[in-house]
């Protein structure tokens, strides 16, 4: 007999008249992998938090290894078993893997912390999870990937019965990636209730056993993981069926960005043009180069030889503010870190560079700011579209919207978007608004878009062409009927492509 280490039922949370949960029931027993997905803001973290302790739900229950609750406290759903691994990482760098594991736990003798015991059984628990350290490593040098199994020892310490994952891939590269499915894997046959969050189905497909799709506060879709397709869980995502991006159709172009023996720290010689209308991804692997060229492009690094221009004009930018002068913009992949101002209103980001163009003798012209921060969020499907929230306050994928926004509202007007990781974090559902939005801004304005993605999957559904990058330069090209994931990742993984680089 199955024993069930989580039973959610009618699950219920508001915020200020918004129901973020709304009666959500989900079961997972022991030894299943259960995949937790939905749009962003559909109240995947609401149900998390409410997990955890952060949150207390309005009604419901959280059931946990059969002693029932109407709420938790964050000390309650640890020592009942919950452990949760957030994207942000609770390790503390400056101590020793063992440290991280026991703190706020330690051993004593003798009024002593017994360090000896404690990495006894941390070398215990490390080895459980295979991680690759030592219980005396610090964790400040250990790669990501380390870190994150070091969390899940943590847990395991605290004999944790349910282990939910909070987007536990967003920061690992390909190699760390599949280390940690495979971890996955042997927890779910050591008996662990597991909560996977994520937004790649992929990733779906390869570990989950069951799947619950949120939508709005609800439960919108749940299904056992063989039995669905990926069309089936994007339309359950999203609520409506599946969105391509549209290719563009129309004729060659001239040039609107051209780039020749671009050359930087990292980088170069490249060479690259995009036309008026036109999407062209840079794909490669971590560590490529492909940030490091848009950087460049949009005045962040200095180039050190070779020459831009945008529709003709050679441009020289040496900080972004010469970049935007010339009409060049860049979405950078860390929003949060470098593209978004949290505490400040979702309007008041959508706007900054617009509050000067749409004044009136120097005098801010807030009906017009208000008037266009509405057309905007139409345009991008903002949710939800309250101009005075703060930016903080929403999901992920609204605030990639409101940096987006930024650049394609009807009082800026830009030449070429840079777009760095366009829908890193981001779910299915709003990789679909962003696509639409992308799409349309080539389409509608001719706006020439670059953008670079480490997902072959979003290469294919946005770009016209794409430019293949390895060790800082770009080895390839592909487009038509040519440009596929398995194209994509035979070309980044061809021996002889990265020797051509070099």
């Amino acid at each position: 007999m199955t024993t069930t280490n989580l039973r959610i039922s009618g699950l219920t949370k508001s915020f200020g008249g918004v129901r973020a949960l709304d009666g959500v029931d989900l079961t997972v027993p022991a030894g299943q992998v259960h995949a937790l997905l939905g749009h962003n803001g559909a109240g995947k973290s609401t149900l998390i938090k409410c997990l955890g302790g952060a949150y207390p739900p309005d009604a419901g229950t959280i059931e946990v290894g059969g002693t029932s609750y109407t709420r938790l406290t964050p000390r309650e759903s640890i020592a009942s078993g919950v452990a949760i691994i957030f994207q942000t990482l609770s390790v503390v760098d400056a101590l020793t893997v063992a440290e991280n594991i026991f703190l706020g736990q330690e051993w004593t003798r003798h009024g002593r912390i017994d360090r000896r015991a404690q990495e006894e059984v941390a070398a215990g628990l490390l080895e459980r999870v295979a991680a690759k350290c030592s219980p005396r490593d610090r964790v400040g040098d250990l790669p990501m990937g380390q870190r994150q199994l070091v969390e899940i020892a943590k847990a395991l310490s605290r004999s944790a019965a349910v282990l939910v994952l909070d987007e536990p891939t967003a920061a690992l590269s390909g190699a760390e990636t599949d280390a940690l499915a495979e971890r996955v894997e042997d927890l779910r046959t050591q008996g662990l209730a597991i909560v996977y969050v994520t937004h790649l189905l992929g990733e779906v497909e390869r570990l989950a056993d069951a799947v619950t799709v949120l939508r709005d506060g609800r439960v919108a879709h749940h299904a056992t993981v063989p039995g669905q397709t990926r069309r089936e869980l994007v339309e359950a995502i999203a609520g409506r069926p599946a969105e391509v991006a549209r290719k563009s159709s129309r004729p060659p172009a001239p040039p609107r960005l051209v780039a020749e023996a671009l050359r930087g720290p990292g980088f170069g010689p490249v060479g690259l043009s995009v036309a008026e209308g036109e999407r062209v991804g840079l794909f490669g692997l971590i560590g490529s180069g492909r940030t490091r060229i848009l950087e460049t492009l949009y005045g962040r690094r200095r180039a050190t030889a070779g020459t831009i221009r945008v529709g003709g004009r050679t441009v020289t930018p040496a900080r972004p503010a010469d970049a935007l002068a010339a009409g060049i913009a860049l979405v950078p992949a860390d929003r949060r870190a470098q593209g978004l101002f949290p505490s400040m209103t979702a309007q008041d980001n959508a706007l900054l560079p617009s509050v000067g163009p749409l004044s009136r003798l120097g005098v801010r012209a807030l009906r017009d700011e208000r008037r266009v921060f509405g057309a905007l969020a139409t345009s991008v499907g903002l949710r939800p579209a309250r101009p005075r929230l703060p930016a903080g306050a929403f999901s992920g994928g609204n605030q990639q919207k409101l940096v987006l926004g930024r650049w394609i509202n009807e009082a800026r007007h830009v030449d070429v978007l840079l777009l760095d990781e366009p829908t890193q974090g981001v779910d299915v559902g709003a990789r679909q608004e962003i696509y639409r939005v992308v799409s349309a801004l080539a389409e509608d304005r001719g706006t020439a878009v670059l953008f670079a993605s480490s997902d072959p999957e979003e290469i294919v559904a946005l770009a016209d062409r794409c430019l293949i990058v390895a060790r800082g330069r770009i080895v390839g090209e592909l487009s038509g009927t040519e440009l596929t994931e398995q194209a994509l990742l035979s070309a980044v993984h061809d021996p002889l492509t990265a020797e051509g680089a070099a």
